[in-house]
């Protein structure tokens, strides 16, 4: 650590490292909006809380895909700042040492099944049949009469949401996300 922080001060964190993070703290800003706990349902717990993050980084990576250099550099700096917050969270909550690793690597393969689940589910749009049942055994576990449609819809609108929005500005973290609608 005294290290790393020994190289910063002369190297300072690359641009697209601060991206990243930035980029990450906007997903989590989002995922946090109270209008997806009270107004759609969504669980106010850990678990659903990290699908929603799951989702938010999903659907910024999703954007960045294929952009060119710059976009996959500042896409990976904002899946690893993905991780390293979960592996605070995992601190904060009292996992030890000898079991981080175990947990971690847990988490990493839920992601990545989201990832290619929810990249499964973009590729289909128009058709949100793959959406809707990600969104259900996800953001939804174990909530009955969820309303997935709805949720869906709003996900869709981000796809559309981001697209709009110059590269400049999301590699700026410059992110405007669509309102959270509580009907379809």
């Amino acid at each position: 650590m005294v290290l790393k922080r020994w190289f910063g001060q002369f190297f300072g964190v690359r641009p697209a490292v601060k991206t990243g993070r930035s980029l990450y703290s906007v997903a989590v800003q989002q995922a946090r909006r109270p209008d997806f706990y009270v107004g759609l349902g969504v669980r106010d717990e850990t678990e659903a809380r990290f699908e929603l993050y799951s989702l938010h980084v999903v659907l910024l990576l999703h954007r960045l895909k294929g952009q060119g250099e710059v976009a996959t550099e500042v896409a990976q700096a904002l899946f690893g700042a993905y991780v390293q917050a979960l592996d605070s969270a995992l601190r904060e909550m009292g996992v030890g040492d000898l079991s981080m690793a175990k947990k971690m690597r847990k988490l990493g393969e839920a992601f990545y099944g989201r990832v290619k689940a929810y990249d499964i589910a973009l590729a289909s749009l128009p058709d949100q049949t793959e959406l809707l049942a990600t969104l259900a055994r996800t953001v939804y576990a174990e909530v009955e009469d969820a309303p997935v449609q709805v949720l869906s819809e709003y996900a869709v609108r981000c796809v559309a949401a981001l697209a709009e929005q110059s590269l400049d500005s999301l590699l700026k973290a410059s992110v405007i996300w669509p309102e959270i609608s509580h009907d379809v």
